[in-house]
């Protein structure tokens, strides 16, 4: 099952995520499908390719908790 998931890439402190296209079975930091988008938290700034989350939505990628969460908060709802 495909999952639109948070790939660590920061430092230690200073913590950056990609937002990523994974297989549900691969490691946090595994191999990615696609990367889709980035969020860094100290800094606030969440910035997606909507159209491409869109599309692997339909495709039946399932975001996890922490990233529906972060769509939820800064209002980018996912309508499919």
């Amino acid at each position: 099952m495909l999952r639109l998931r948070l790939k660590k890439i920061g430092k230690k402190l200073q913590p950056i995520y990609q937002l990523v296209i994974a297989d549900s079975k691969t490691k946090r930091n595994g191999k990615d499908i696609e990367k889709v988008g980035y969020y860094n938290p100290l800094k606030k700034i969440f910035k997606i390719n909507e159209t491409s989350i869109k599309q692997w939505v339909i495709k039946g990628a399932k975001p996890t908790k922490t990233v529906n969460n972060l769509l939820k908060k800064y209002k980018l709802f996912l309508n499919s």
